[in-house]
């Protein structure tokens, strides 16, 4: 059948243009459809011809739609576009509320629950988390993801551009820094940046800037020490300092970087009566080394967390009678305990993601039953890094192989209590074969959230 003509309307005036139905050239232009409308139009012209035939109309295609018609396709359309904005409401208010939901979950990540002040002492390790980790006590599980996140937060803050002015330092300024990783809540008030020599036997563990107006020759920022803030401290019951430790910026290369050897701590100054303590050479020289011209190396690492370690417990605990306890958290290198503690009066407790081992049994039994320091070491059982240095000699040997090598330099030993994570075992992440995954702190974290 050949195609009908165009249907031609005659002319009218415009008084009578206003007064009737817009013509049907027009109504595309008049009306707004959305895409799911769009899609829907020939449905419409459908309806529209049943309901204008069952009013007497003549609804050929070739003739435009009567008033009647065109009502009703305007009524059809705008349900339909009602509809399809209700749906889209309703779908942006369930996002809203998920992301809502979600930044809740993220700051209560930060803060310390609130019955957490009458157990606290427990949590910290007063028995040696004995009965907390089989099952997982939810207290601890939630103190040590937000000590995870103090450790984490040292790596989204440090500056790996090679082309920055700052690399190799902290990206924030220490007012600003809990505030500019979107941890405001956390609760806490950054009080001192470390800063290690880039000059020790590391050097996988430092960023150096390629730019010549560089902000330091020989520095490499390190961590920080923070301190609750009054409203924190009472929900924790007692007032926290703690001290955040950053470990390597490469991912496994570390492990060559150890130097593995022994080395007695009271040959670097660190006061000792036991003369067989020895750590891994890297370490102790991460610790102790320092560049007098270099104004943030000035003073060691060491140095610079005892002085202000003091300060604060100086400030709330002798002027304010306050109870304090110190909090020492870390990733990687940065997991293992100094080899000294600032105090052995104030509680200590060392909560560690994915640390080697770092000293001998007499290192060991040092900080476990001389100074009574406590550590919680969480491990990835299929993660090398805690494994290494001493894959001989070890803490998992009988106690006289121990005790006959422990001068030699392939002789090492955790401390503290270890809690085993298995990531093959968790519903939510993939299993890869690549082993820096198995080290990454976001995967722990991940792991001990469930």
């Amino acid at each position: 059948m050949a195609a009908a003509a165009p249907h031609m309307v005659p002319p009218t005036s415009p008084a009578t243009s206003r007064s009737k139905v817009p013509k049907w050239s027009g109504l595309s232009a008049s009306l707004s459809f959305s895409p799911s409308v769009q899609g829907r139009t020939s449905s419409l012209r459908h309806h529209s011809r049943i309901r204008a035939s069952s009013a007497g109309r003549d609804a050929s295609p070739n003739q435009p739609p009567s008033s009647s018609a065109m009502k009703a396709i305007t009524e059809d359309v705008e349900m339909m576009q009602q509809r399809e904005d209700r749906r889209v409401e309703k779908a942006q208010a369930k996002e809203k509320a998920d992301a809502r939901e979600r930044e809740r979950r993220w700051q209560e990540s930060h803060q310390p629950r609130d019955d957490l002040a009458p157990r606290w002492r427990e949590v910290a390790g007063r028995d040696n988390w004995v009965g907390m980790l089989d099952p997982f006590d939810p207290l601890l599980r939630a103190e040590l993801i937000r000590y995870g996140e103090f450790a984490q937060a040292c790596y989204d803050a440090f500056d790996f551009d090679p082309y920055s002015r700052y690399c190799g330092g902290c990206k924030y300024s220490r007012r600003s820094f809990f505030q500019s990783l979107d941890m405001a809540n956390a609760g806490y008030e950054v009080t001192r940046y470390l800063y290690a020599t880039s000059n020790v036997k590391l050097p996988n563990f430092s960023r150096r800037s390629k730019r010549n107006n560089a902000w330091s020759e020989s520095a490499n920022w390190i961590g920080y020490i923070a301190v609750s803030d009054d409203a924190t401290t009472v929900r924790l019951g007692r007032r926290d300092i703690v001290v955040c430790w950053r470990g390597t910026v490469t991912q496994l290369e570390f492990i060559a970087d150890l130097v593995n050897f022994h080395q007695p701590v009271y040959a670097e100054g660190i006061p000792c009566p036991d003369r067989s303590v020895q750590v891994a050479a890297g370490f102790v020289n991460l610790y102790t080394d320092k560049n007098t011209d270099c104004r943030f190396s000035s003073y060691s690492v060491r140095d610079q967390v005892l002085a202000e370690v003091r300060r604060q417990v100086l400030r709330y605990a002798e002027e304010r009678g306050e109870e304090v306890s110190i909090s020492m958290t870390g990733h990687s290198l940065g997991a293992p305990s100094p080899p000294s503690a600032p105090t052995t009066v104030i509680p200590v407790t060392v909560y560690s993601f994915a640390g080697p081992r770092l000293g001998n049994e007499p290192f060991k039994e040092r900080f476990e039953e001389i100074l009574g320091l406590k550590s919680l070491r969480v491990v990835n059982v299929h993660d090398v890094v805690p494994k290494v240095p001493g894959l001989i000699i070890n803490e998992n040997v009988p106690e006289f192989m121990r005790r006959a090598g422990a001068a030699m330099p392939w002789s090492y030993c955790h401390v503290g209590v270890k809690l085993a994570l298995d990531h093959k075992r968790s519903p939510f992440l993939k299993d890869t074969a690549e082993a820096s995954c198995f080290h990454n702190l976001e995967a722990y974290l991940h792991l001990l959230d469930g």
